[in-house]
């Protein structure tokens, strides 16, 4: 295991639906495997309109049906934050372009489901505007993905 974390940031628009619940998902498969001193976890949105606030009742309220506690307050990402952290993972590929446009290296880049198996979707889709079988998808999307991610972090790892 390394000996400094491993530094993750989700990233979506308004940091109360989806980047929320990635960090929440992950947090849960890092400590049901005792890594939590291995990463350091956070989530940010690219606009800050609900800075300070909790995530979407609806999807705090799918995370506990699936024993995810979504307990992060709504912040935007900061020029600090393109440095500290070596994952900057999106769920979409506008707020990918966003960090780009922000500054963030390419290398650091990623979509959230690039560790997803399906070659049919590329984005996590905003329920925000929907129902609640939005937030039902898109944990199942998130879950599948930060399984994968979190499997080839520990792979490499080791290697």
């Amino acid at each position: 295991m390394p000996s400094v974390p491993r530094k993750i940031l989700f990233v979506c628009l308004g940091n109360i639906c989806r980047s929320p619940a990635a960090e929440a998902v992950f947090r849960t498969l890092v400590a049901n495997r005792g890594l939590d001193a291995v990463f350091e976890i956070d989530s940010v949105g690219t606009g800050g309109w609900h800075e300070g606030e909790r995530a979407d009742p609806r999807s705090r309220a799918e995370g506990e049906r699936r024993g995810h506690d979504v307990d992060s307050r709504s912040r935007q990402v900061v020029a600090s934050d393109l440095d500290h952290f070596e994952f900057i993972i999106c769920m979409d590929r506008a707020n990918h372009e966003a960090m780009t446009d922000l500054g963030a290296e390419e290398g650091k880049l990623h979509l959230l489901l690039e560790w997803h198996p399906s070659p049919d979707i590329d984005e996590v889709p905003d329920p925000y505007y929907g129902g609640e079988d939005g937030f039902v998808r898109m944990y199942e999307l998130i879950e599948v993905a930060c399984g994968k991610l979190l499997e080839e972090m520990l792979v490499e790892e080791e290697s």
